[in-house]
């Protein structure tokens, strides 16, 4: 669809009366420009920051968002722009004109005919999402932790005890997704070049930490989490339900050794002395259930690892290095690439740096294999498991919001499931983590 190209406004800013310019968008198809889309439901559409003072400014602007795919037109005139009714036909009937023209031959045009019109941007907006699957529900939840933001800010701008007094109302609702809204509106600040609002809701969060005691870590603010000691693994696995055992074992495996069951037992040997026999007959089951389930990981996640190795070895030995892989596509999974990197690793130390350049265009060679048959937010997805810290992958998913909706929430949240039910739970954890703050910028 050709839709008409943003109008650039000159202003003065209503802060320190500067002269500044912003672009305007009157016409967003939500199917061909989901960048404008994503700035739309984020806030950031037709807004604009004053070069001198950062002063944000938000442009009222008649809008039509046409979505194709779902038979959407919708309209919203704001109210302050005061326009004679004849005046609002005529830009809808150029607005629907233009896109009834771009459209195939064959495509439903009846949609077009009798837009819908909203006095508000917000219930467009939620039109939006509920098209693209968002319940009302979720919805309300989210506007509810916006408007809580909003009340906590007026708190923390009166001073520690209005913030202490507003917090003990509402300590029940300043949860993760609470905190992760707070995060994407902190870093939405700085992004825009907010940094008066950045700084007072830096120093919002940190209050509503230290008040409430959240474990910063859970949402990437903090360091992270230790390595658990050797107690604190044992008390998790004779205490976790026997149905989730694996994902426990995955995040434990490291300190399940020789000396853990050694511990184990004599935990057994304790209660059989003090005359607990039902504990001790509880606990050697445990231990027969743990010794039974970790080697049966440890011996899938060896067929894997030998696989990987016999993948490897063919692709070293064949003529062409990406015909090979490509008929190995479907197993250049982790366990192949963690063979690669410890095959160069060995190379190294060896002095074959032949070897190492092999394994090296080897190694490129297989991601450009693996990109080709990823959908694009399967590819963000990997961009995003691949990123060195969890600020990182927030970056990355505000560089691609185009391709945030709600099916790509639904798939982190369907592979964190994966993940944990096959012992990975801190990459599951990692996953939903993702989904959270994704679906934090669907609005």
């Amino acid at each position: 669809m050709s839709v008409p190209p943003p109008q650039v406004v000159q202003l003065n800013c209503p802060n320190c009366r500067s002269l500044m310019q912003a672009q305007v968008f009157t016409v967003v198809d939500g199917g061909r420009q989901p960048e404008l889309k994503a700035r739309l439901l984020s806030g950031q559409l037709n807004t604009g920051v004053c070069g001198n003072c950062g002063f944000p400014v938000m442009l009222a602007a008649p809008l039509v968002y046409h979505d194709a795919s779902k038979q959407l037109c919708l309209v919203h005139f704001p109210q302050q722009l005061d326009a004679r009714p004849e005046e609002q036909e005529r830009f809808i009937g150029d607005a629907t004109g233009a896109i009834m023209r771009s459209l195939p031959q064959d495509a439903p045009r009846g949609y077009l005919l009798a837009p819908r019109r909203f006095l508000t941007l917000s219930s467009l907006i939620d039109v939006i999402l509920e098209a693209d699957g968002i319940s009302k529900e979720v919805i309300a939840a989210q506007r509810a932790r916006v408007e809580l933001i909003s009340q906590l800010a007026e708190a923390y701008d009166k001073g520690e005890e209005a913030l202490a007094a507003a917090v003990a109302g509402v300590k029940d609702q300043l949860d993760y997704e609470f905190f992760a809204t707070l995060t994407a509106f902190i870093e939405a600040s700085a992004q825009t070049g907010q940094a008066e609002s950045s700084e007072m809701l830096l120093g919002l969060r940190q209050k509503l930490i230290e008040l409430t005691g959240f474990d910063a870590s859970a949402a990437g603010l903090g360091e992270e989490e230790e390595e658990p000691t050797l107690s604190e693994a044992l008390d998790r696995l004779i205490s976790v339900p026997a149905e989730e055992i694996e994902t426990a074992i995955g995040e434990l495996r490291p300190v399940i050794d020789y000396t853990f069951f050694e511990e184990l037992t004599k935990r057994i040997d304790a209660a059989e002395q003090a005359g607990d026999r039902a504990e001790a007959e509880r606990l050697t089951q445990r231990r027969a259930l743990i010794l039974e389930t970790v080697e049966r990981m440890d011996r899938q996640a060896q067929e894997l690892f030998e696989t990987g190795a016999k993948v490897l070895k063919e692709v070293m030995e064949a003529p062409d290095a990406r015909e090979a892989l490509r008929a190995h596509a479907s197993e250049l999974d982790e366990a192949f690439m963690l063979v690669l990197e410890t095959n160069m690793a060995a190379a190294e130390r060896a002095g074959r740096t032949d070897i190492v350049q092999q394994l090296t265009d080897i190694r490129r060679i297989a991601t450009e294999v693996i990109e080709e048959s990823l959908t694009p937010e399967e590819r963000l997805i990997n961009q995003l498991l691949q990123a060195a810290t969890p600020q990182e992958a927030t970056h990355t998913l505000r560089q691609n919001t185009h391709l945030i909706n709600a099916a790509f929430v639904k798939r982190l949240n369907e592979l964190a499931d994966e993940m944990e039910k096959s012992g990975r739970g801190p990459l599951g954890e990692r996953l939903r983590q993702l989904a959270r703050e994704a679906g934090v910028m669907l609005f």
